[in-house]
């Protein structure tokens, strides 16, 4: 079987079988537990407002916790980046009409290679700064430098792409890599792209019944 066919074929229904049951294998994870009950008086009542507030707040830096402006910009900058390749890009788009039937308009490619760019510029800064603060570097695991990696290697792979029209082999490779991410992304602090306005939301409700601020 020829490398393409393998990378849109099989690979492909086995990478999102892994994202889908690895996803809803980590929500079981955080659900399957019983409540514990709480005979105390609830300060607040409306906790699903609670929950909303709690999930805009965090987007922004704690109140009295210093946070390098710097560093908060960067990572704000190639998340958006990278948001804005993976839902902006035609062939992008393409993949997934193809897939599901939904289709949207596309950005101008010259703002998907801004974009592009941003996002590995980005991530290069993120990675030089764990790499020379001692105290992220103390704290790094395997996950923190593998999530980079499989977050990167598609952006690198699919940049080589250009011009079109790209060899069968490239592409096949920049569909592997993405592949390799969402396999990962379930297992590892990638996940937080799909459990992180969960986590959110459930740390607002139970602060809002205790009457803390979020």
């Amino acid at each position: 079987m020829p490398l393409l066919e393998l990378a849109r074929g099989p690979a492909l229904a086995f990478s999102i079988a892994v994202l889908v049951f690895g996803l809803a294998w980590r929500l079981y994870g955080i659900l399957r537990y019983p409540a514990r009950v709480d005979y105390s008086e609830p300060r607040r009542r409306d906790l699903a407002a609670g929950g909303l507030r709690a999930i805009f707040a965090k987007m922004a830096p704690p109140k009295n916790v210093k946070v390098r402006a710097a560093a908060m910009a960067n990572a704000y900058a190639y998340h958006l980046g990278l948001a804005v390749v993976v839902f902006g890009f035609a062939p992008h788009i393409a993949f997934f009409e193809r897939y599901t039937g939904i289709g949207w308009p596309a950005l101008p490619d010259a703002l998907i290679y801004v974009a592009a760019g941003v996002t590995i510029v980005g991530l290069l800064i993120a990675l030089l700064a764990r790499l020379t603060d001692r105290v992220l570097r103390l704290l790094s695991s395997f996950d923190d430098y593998w999530s980079w990696f499989v977050t990167i290697a598609p952006l690198a792979t699919g940049m080589a792409l250009l011009p079109a029209p790209a060899e069968p082999v490239a592409v096949a490779i920049h569909l592997l890599s993405l592949e390799l991410l969402l396999v990962w992304l379930p297992f590892g602090k990638l996940a937080h792209a799909a459990l992180v306005f969960v986590s959110r939301w459930r740390t607002g409700v139970d602060f809002t019944r205790k009457g803390a601020a979020v």
